[in-house]
């Protein structure tokens, strides 16, 4: 069986022979009360690839979000939510909704569609919240995070991005030899878009491979979520086998990375040229989530389950913006080009007549 559902995209793995040992899981007391030497020193390593002045660590994105936008809008009584948007960052929003506060969803990726919102609904007393992905896996576009935030900053607003997809994968100074930029510091370092209007949160589960979150943005935003927050006080921090993990994380990505990113651009590349030869595509850019478009003829689940019985995993599911199931392929700098090609030529059999033929697979295979 070829896998293509995990999203580690730069196919880091972390055994734990390969991290630095601990002594216990947990030292028992909430990040509230105490927070260990090296969770700050990891949060600080985070801050500097992110470009921002100041993060705090945390178990997951939804123990961020559980308490972010509850924070954030006592001062802030309006949400607007990027259609696109993930569904974690999503229940964070529905906490503040069941408590008074006003959320509406304009179209993805869409800036004209926000500006137009908050030019007829923002009052001068509210500072409107804006929620959006930094990239949307499904399309695989960036989102429009200079124009989001020139539409929130007329209102004195804040613009806060889930960049989980993009942390590890995006970075500075993209160009042609390196798609995907370097450093893989997340959307921001992207668009060279900085402020303390700008919070932003991203698990380090997908690119980097440590389970665990980071809240990014200025000192004063930072701080006063430390202060507030909730889950800081009522649940566990990230554990001493997460924060070794994103340790070693960081070093690999800071040696190796750009590599690594390298590689899992040629690997992307290679699997969209074959759908072309096929004459077939895959939605959006160079981004790790191939998401197929729709194939004349042959529905998505059906798709599925024939890749599935050919010995190739991909993901069937229904992402916010789009109103049908697609199929999903997630290369990893782990895949090999064969895996890649043995994933083209089943492809190219389902659609065609059902079986590969042997002049077809010495095609792919070249």
């Amino acid at each position: 069986m070829i896998d293509f559902t995990s999203a580690l995209y730069l196919g880091l793995r972390h055994p734990s022979s390969l991290l630095r040992p601990w002594a216990q899981m947990t030292a028992g007391r909430p990040a509230a009360l105490a927070s260990p030497p090296m969770a700050r020193s990891v949060a600080g390593d985070l801050a500097a690839l992110t470009g921002a002045e100041r993060a705090t660590l945390a178990r997951s994105t939804l123990h961020v979000f559980w308490d972010l936008f509850v924070i954030l809008t006592r001062d802030a009584k309006a949400i607007y939510l990027d259609a696109g948007t993930y569904p974690i960052s999503r229940w964070g929003v529905e906490r503040a909704a069941v408590r008074g506060v006003s959320a509406q969803v304009f179209e993805h990726h869409n800036p004209a569609a926000l500006r137009e919102r908050l030019r007829r609904e923002v009052r001068a007393t509210i500072r409107p919240l804006v929620l959006a992905d930094g990239v949307c896996p499904t399309c695989g576009g960036s989102a429009p995070i200079g124009d989001y935030l020139y539409a929130v900053r007329q209102h004195g607003g804040r613009l806060v991005l889930d960049d989980t997809q993009a942390l590890g994968i995006l970075g500075r100074s993209p160009d042609r030899d390196a798609p995907y930029g370097r450093g893989g510091g997340g959307s921001l370092r992207w668009s060279g878009i900085a402020g303390p209007d700008v919070l932003v949160v991203s698990s380090l589960a997908k690119g980097l491979g440590a389970p665990l979150a980071v809240l990014s943005g200025s000192v004063a935003q930072i701080e006063r979520f430390e202060a507030m927050s909730e889950t800081r006080v009522h649940a566990s921090p990230p554990s001493f086998a997460d924060l070794h993990a994103a340790e070693r994380a960081l070093q690999v990505n800071a040696v190796r990375g750009d590599a690594r990113r390298s590689r899992l651009a040629a690997l992307v590349r290679r699997f969209r040229a074959g759908l072309t030869r096929l004459g077939l595509a895959s939605e959006g850019s160079l981004f790790p989530v191939q998401s197929l478009a729709p194939i004349p003829g042959v529905a998505a689940p059906a798709l599925h389950e024939r890749l599935l019985r050919a010995g190739i995993r991909a993901v069937l599911h229904r992402p916010p913006c789009r109103p049908d199931p697609t199929v999903s392929f997630l290369i990893t700098a782990a895949h090999t080009p064969g895996a890649v090609d043995r994933a083209l030529a089943e492809l190219a059999g389902i659609v065609e007549t059902g079986v590969v033929s042997a002049p077809l697979r010495s095609e792919l295979a070249t």
